[in-house]
């Protein structure tokens, strides 16, 4: 092979491997497809919109109220309403920006067995262990009860919970740990399936990019909005990203 052949060569390989990169990196709509008409953060509206322009997962917070029940939402004091402290009844009794009232998990994964994208929860950090343990312990059970165990990867900011995950959900299901304070070696010796850090962690810790996946891990970064940080994870080969516009990134991906 001449000279000229193999540069011609090395350009395409080059390229091929530009392509592979962008076409590897899935989109994870935060809080679901949220950001368009008719919807709202941790609706099951927001759910269904994520799943109609094919994300990969739509991304969902749980919280156990004082009642132990399952409930879809993000803020734990959400309209004067505590989470934790309060009932079932109570938090469901919320009105959403989008008509909407707030969402019990089981109504949130009814939905979710009519469509496809994948379901990313997230379990808030609650007061007391005890109290995520019993909320983990629920929430593996219901999602195996409703056939959802293929299609759900669990995520979570408290140690305590990410271990109980790892510990009570199938093996080979996929958690990630969402604080950004442990290495990659670390998450490995846990069990985790990689990080799902802020992506101001991996601009500091780029290294941990590769290392995870030397390590035979995935990479999640949150919560990315902007084109330019899009550009950069994705150029360093990220997993996944969860965003807020989940449009913009595709349009992103799709030029790639």
């Amino acid at each position: 092979m001449n000279l000229k052949k193999l540069l011609f060569a090395s350009a395409l390989s080059i390229a091929a491997y530009g392509t592979v990169q962008a076409q590897n990196t899935q989109v994870i709509a935060h809080r679901g497809f949220w950001k368009t008409d008719g919807s709202a953060q941790n609706s099951v509206a927001a759910l269904v919109k994520a799943d109609s322009i094919n994300c990969y997962g739509s991304e969902f917070d749980v919280w156990l109220t004082a009642d132990n029940k399952l409930i879809v939402d993000h803020d734990g004091v959400f309209k004067g309403v505590r989470m934790e402290t309060s009932t079932k009844k109570e938090c469901t009794s919320i009105i959403l920006d989008n008509g909407e009232n707030l969402p019990t998990l089981k109504q949130y994964l009814d939905k979710a067995k009519q469509l496809k994208t994948r379901l990313i929860l997230e379990l808030k950090a609650h007061k007391t262990p005890e109290q995520e343990t019993r909320a983990v312990e629920q929430i593996v059970k219901m999602i195996k009860k409703m056939g959802l165990t293929d299609r759900t990867e669990y995520i979570t900011f408290s140690r305590h919970a990410c271990k109980e995950f790892i510990r009570l959900a199938p093996k080979g299901t996929p958690v990630y740990y969402l604080e950004g304070d442990l290495s990659p070696k670390e998450l490995k010796e846990w069990g985790c399936a990689g990080p799902d850090y802020h992506f101001n962690v991996f601009k500091k810790h780029p290294e941990w990019i590769k290392e995870c996946h030397d390590l035979g891990m995935k990479v999640n970064a949150w919560t990315v909005n902007d084109a330019k940080d899009m550009e950069w994870l994705i150029g360093e080969g990220v997993d996944f990203i969860t965003t807020n516009e989940p449009v913009l990134l595709q349009e992103i991906l799709k030029k790639k």
